[in-house]
């Protein structure tokens, strides 16, 4: 297969995000639009919200395509980029939808991928810290095969992303796709949905209503927050370097969901307690990613301190409310 085409000095990359209207799609939409990309953003809105890609409405540079990624991607024109985020991704939507989380990973990436060798483009899959499971190794680098129940409750999900991942390396070494992985790990901000499962969005929304703090087990599990600009900018990095073996991304600056609860709340100032609940199945213990290939490969790290990009956060969903 010829290599991934580059674009004409006179014209702007294309880059096709699938799951653009999501938390993560549409950040990326925002940065590739900045860096002078042409975008086009595709996403059924099972999970997205139109809100999240409002403020593109009428930009020269972007268009939007209502539609499921699991249907035949056909696209008029040359595409140089495809970023495939789409997905379920919080355990409220993946405990929702199991089935349409399995198919988007295996199917939806499967279109996904053939749009980017028919295109001769350069394709990114967002998989997940996820395919590491309840992970036995801490930190996790990409080495680790990672510890997955893969008929639990987060079975869908886990094996989704580790299915898209195999899917994607088989048309690298078949097909000759120029290829990408990256391995998010928690990752918060703006645009998250504050209801979606996830520990930031549920404190968040807790904290700012006076509820209580719900805290699964008894805290000491390990969580590791990454603020989405420093994300978005480390996956970009990624699509325009050589380095086709899985990357993480994230924040190795670890703490206890304990910890993190109680940061919350200095922060926001609420009056809420903390209330403790049993551990979900397969919750993971620890989550901290071993970023070495990303510092070594990408010259990436997360530069946002927690509280900066906890701020940015707290003003969005109190924004929302």
């Amino acid at each position: 297969m010829a290599k991934p085409k580059r674009p004409s000095a006179s014209a702007p990359p294309t880059s096709v995000v699938t799951g653009a209207a999501g938390f993560l799609g549409s950040h990326l939409a925002d940065l590739l639009l900045a860096r002078g990309h042409k975008v086009i953003g595709i996403d059924n809105f099972i999970t997205g919200s139109v809100d999240n890609i409002a403020h593109l409405g009428g930009h020269a540079r972007f268009k939007f395509i209502q539609q499921d990624v699991t249907e035949f991607l056909f696209l008029d024109g040359p595409v140089d980029y495809v970023w495939h985020f789409a997905s379920p991704a919080s355990p409220v939507d993946y405990l929702e939808f199991p089935i349409q989380t399995l198919k988007v990973g295996s199917l939806g990436t499967h279109k996904a991928l053939g749009l980017a060798k028919h295109k001769r483009a350069r394709f990114l899959l967002a998989s997940t810290s996820e395919i590491y499971g309840d992970p036995l190794v801490h930190p996790q680098p990409e080495t680790y095969w990672g510890n997955v129940n893969s008929i639990g409750p987060r079975g869908c999900y886990d094996e989704a992303k580790r299915f898209a991942e195999a899917l994607t390396v088989a048309y690298h070494r078949q097909h000759g796709v120029a290829t990408r992985i990256v391995r998010i790990f928690n990752t918060y901000g703006p645009r998250m949905r504050q209801r979606d499962g996830r520990v930031v969005p549920a404190f968040l929304s807790q904290a700012l209503a006076g509820e209580p703090l719900t805290v699964f087990g008894d805290g000491s599990q390990t969580r590791s927050f990454c603020y989405c600009a420093d994300l978005i900018e480390g996956i970009y990095r990624l699509m325009m370097s050589r380095a086709t073996e899985p990357v993480n991304i994230g924040n190795p600056a670890e703490m206890t969901v304990l910890q993190f609860a109680r940061e919350i709340l200095r922060i926001t100032g609420s009056p809420s307690k903390i209330v403790f609940k049993p551990l979900p199945q397969d919750d993971p213990k620890q989550r901290r990613p071993d970023i070495t290939r990303a510092r070594t490969l990408l010259g990436w790290k997360p530069n946002v301190p927690l509280a900066d990009g906890l701020r940015e956060t707290i003003h969005y969903f109190r924004g929302r409310r």
